[in-house]
């Protein structure tokens, strides 16, 4: 089973990942979890790449992560689906549907084909995107912004009706949540709804 986790920055999609993983291990299922970008040695340098000060084109900024992406299928996703282990990453292919294919205009259809190639066809059985306004986003992050976070309200706000655009694109895989309520609650939801997959 292979689960992502999607939506602005400061939505809780790392804490969402770590409680499915948690729970999951609990039940005694062997789980990998990884994340976007990163995961590997060269996922991790072009993270530092992406989201470090330097200004990146919008093109260039969608293969980088396409090659991150490619990377970690090779690497990590593949083989571990091939065992049988669950697979729960923090963001993935929706990522760059969202932010370069609508945000920043490039196309969801040749941004889905760029990466359709990078991926060899692993999509995820279930992707959650967690909703929250984009000002509540901003102020839940407690580090520095990153070079994306930095582009403003207006940017997640573009994003965040980009992911509501791709759950209605692929209602079958998509589930949008509300992100606002306690996290135990959301993971409760999510694992139920994980268990009716499995």
């Amino acid at each position: 089973m292979f689960v992502t986790f999607e939506g602005i920055d400061g939505a809780g999609k790392s804490t969402q990942a770590e409680l499915l993983a948690a729970a999951l291990r609990q039940e005694g299922r062997d789980v990998v979890t990884t994340r976007e970008p990163g995961g590997t040695a060269l996922g991790e340098e072009v993270r530092r790449l992406l989201l470090g000060g330097t200004d990146v084109s919008p093109w260039a900024e969608a293969a980088l992560f396409a090659a991150a992406r490619a990377e970690l299928v090779e690497r990590v996703i593949s083989p571990a689906l091939a065992r049988g282990a669950a697979v729960v990453c923090d963001r993935y292919l929706d990522s760059s549907l969202a932010y370069q294919g609508i945000a920043r205009g490039l196309g969801v259809e040749r941004v889905l084909e760029l990466n359709l190639a990078a991926i060899a066809g692993v999509l995820p059985d279930r992707t959650f995107v967690l909703l929250v306004d984009p000002e509540t986003g901003l102020r839940r992050m407690t580090e520095a912004l990153d070079r994306i976070e930095r582009e403003g309200e207006g940017f997640l706000f573009r994003v965040d009706q980009a992911y509501r655009s791709l759950a209605e694109t692929f209602p079958n895989r998509i589930r949008l949540i509300d992100a606002t309520r306690p996290a135990s609650e959301i993971g409760s939801v999510v694992l139920e709804d994980v268990r009716r997959l499995s």
